[in-house]
């Protein structure tokens, strides 16, 4: 933090004002990509999948709860693969997903007033679910997947061979998943006959858009601070321990 340049308030307005003309570019270009991400064709969802969730079994139609639009937030977390170097344990899902789902109960409110219903998906069997919803303290609806191939079909599992030999379709190219468990989102939308359709996913840093946390730290004079070792200081958000 020492060192940086200080300005006069002339230099400083004619500075911003420059970068204003940049974020201007940047903001026309993100409503361009966003327009394009709308106008990604759909694929029909044919597969059945039932989801155990606080109100036992319920189908990814269900799943919209009233609402035409459906984001499903892939959480990682799923006690059969859990090790000492995954960052999800027999009782704990990712810290890291944590960090993102922190932010849906504020959110899940207004998003149904806008015809979208959020919910969690992982391969952990319900009671891991529901008992560590409790100690976190949330209430949006988190289902387990465990049952189906949901979370593999849309890219987020891995079959234990595909992790041992470091080759499985993630963020759509060939790569080393890591785990066997990975982050992402998938959108859905439902016509009137209830008809289900995959419109869209995004995988590793494609879900930074949606948090909340890390766009404000990009506005602060030291951003993520991370130093290239990306999310390392992400802690549950109970297991801070204060300096």
């Amino acid at each position: 933090m020492t060192g940086h340049r200080i300005a006069s308030h002339k230099e400083w307005m004619a500075d911003r004002k420059k970068l204003l003309l940049a974020e201007k570019r940047f903001t026309r270009l993100r409503d361009r990509l966003n327009e394009q991400r709308r106008d990604l064709p759909w694929e029909s969802v044919e597969k059945e999948y039932v989801f155990d969730g606080p109100r036992g079994s319920v189908s990814l139609a269900d799943l919209f709860d009233g609402c035409s639009q459906l984001i499903v937030y892939h959480a990682m977390f799923n006690p059969d693969t859990a090790t000492e170097s995954t960052p999800y344990t027999k009782d704990a899902a990712c810290q890291v997903c944590s960090f993102w789902m922190d932010e849906f109960d504020g959110i899940t409110v207004h998003l149904k007033h806008r015809d979208v219903t959020l919910v969690a998906a992982s391969r952990a069997p319900y009671r891991k679910i529901a008992s560590y919803k409790k100690r976190m303290g949330w209430n949006f609806t988190w289902v387990s997947s465990g049952n189906t191939d949901f979370n593999l079909d849309y890219g987020a599992s891995f079959e234990a061979e595909q992790v041992a030999a470091g080759k499985a379709l993630y963020n759509y190219v060939i790569q080393d998943p890591w785990f066997a468990e990975r982050e992402g989102l998938s959108v859905f939308s439902k016509d009137g006959k209830g008809n289900v359709y995959h419109t869209y996913s995004t995988y590793a840093r494609g879900i930074d858009m949606v948090n909340l946390a890390y766009q404000y730290l990009d506005l602060v004079p030291k951003g993520r601070d991370e130093g290239g070792q990306g999310l390392y200081w992400v802690r549950r958000h109970d297991e801070y321990v204060s300096e």
